[in-house]
């Protein structure tokens, strides 16, 4: 794989203003997309699995409660109501524990593989690497994401609090959601490539996102919304098959419960939503990585300096 030719390295440690930024990230995306879709499906594939086990127990929840509501007084229909209860609980604590260690995985595997192209110059490194650079400092890690839930129910309380303030409310919210998502997409990267404690890399990159502050919310924002429409556009094959199969069944008269194919149309076109979704996710640590390198080179310019040390060995 490492002899195969390399597409050309985007140099990411460049002062970008805010529509270089946008350019760029999808300079990016297009010339790795192919590498690193094979990194998250080496590395999700048990998880994938479980997406589907969990999606075929919430979609039998909801299937089987829906049709036992339609027939409870019907002649000879039993009390089952209870075991797709207990499917829809099992799906949904299934559900939240393997989204939690993907969000966890992807969020980490996404950092270190634009941290090694960096190192690296370019694609050459293998997927084995990536992994190895997330394992190295899984304890920051972990430490990260327990405050990063602090952080997000404090964000909650606020959100609450500024929904009684009509419009104004509402756009200071969401720029205070962009200004998290960008301080904490930062201050990952501040992690894992400066090797600082959690608590420094916050403070790192709360110092390089407030010295941008308009840029960084801005780039998540736009940024944000085309990954959203990205996402759509990749998603809505599915759901206009669904709309369309919803549709026959209906028209048809066909109950939900009859045969076992609309329990597997509807888990997997569950099953591939929630795997847009969490790589999706991915995407957006993509944006930040962009932001973070420009952010630093912006505040410390240690590749321009880099490069007029270089000149000057060349004039000696």
């Amino acid at each position: 794989m490492l002899n195969e030719p390399q597409p050309k390295y985007i140099e990411l440690k460049i002062n970008r203003d805010f529509g270089d930024i946008i350019t760029d990230y999808f300079e990016f995306l297009k010339r790795n997309i192919k590498k690193f879709t094979n990194v998250f499906l080496s590395y999700n594939g048990i998880f994938l699995v479980g997406l589907l086990i969990t999606s075929y127990l919430l979609v039998s929840g909801f299937i089987g409660l829906f049709t036992y509501e339609q027939n409870q007084f019907a002649p000879g229909v039993s009390d089952t109501d209870e075991t797709y209860q207990i499917y829809l609980i099992a799906g949904g604590i299934l559900f939240f524990l393997i989204f939690l260690i993907v969000a966890i995985l992807n969020y980490s595997i996404s950092s270190s593989y634009m941290i090694l192209y960096d190192e690296n110059e370019g694609q050459n490194f293998e997927k084995k690497e990536v992994w190895q650079h997330t394992k190295n400092q899984f304890g920051n890690i972990v430490v990260f994401i327990i405050l990063l839930f602090f952080i997000y129910l404090g964000f909650i309380i606020v959100s609450a609090i500024l929904a009684f303030i009509p419009l104004i409310g509402t756009l200071v919210q969401y720029v205070i959601q962009f200004f998290i998502t960008a301080w904490l997409g930062v201050s990952f990267f501040c992690m894992l490539r400066e090797k600082r404690s959690v608590t420094d890399a916050l403070g790192e990159g709360w110092n390089l996102i407030t010295a941008s502050f308009w840029k960084s919310v801005g780039v998540n924002f736009i940024l944000g919304i085309l990954n959203g429409i990205l996402f759509f556009i990749l998603a809505l094959p599915v759901f206009v098959i669904i709309f369309i199969y919803s549709y026959h069944l209906v028209s048809n008269n066909i109950g939900v419960a009859e045969t076992i194919l609309p329990t597997i149309v509807y888990t997997i076109g569950s099953s591939v939503l929630l795997i847009g979704m969490v790589y999706s996710q991915c995407l957006t640590q993509f944006v930040n990585g962009m932001l973070y390198f420009t952010l630093h080179e912006k505040t410390y310019n240690t590749f321009t300096r880099s490069k007029i040390e270089q000149i000057g060995q060349l004039e000696e």
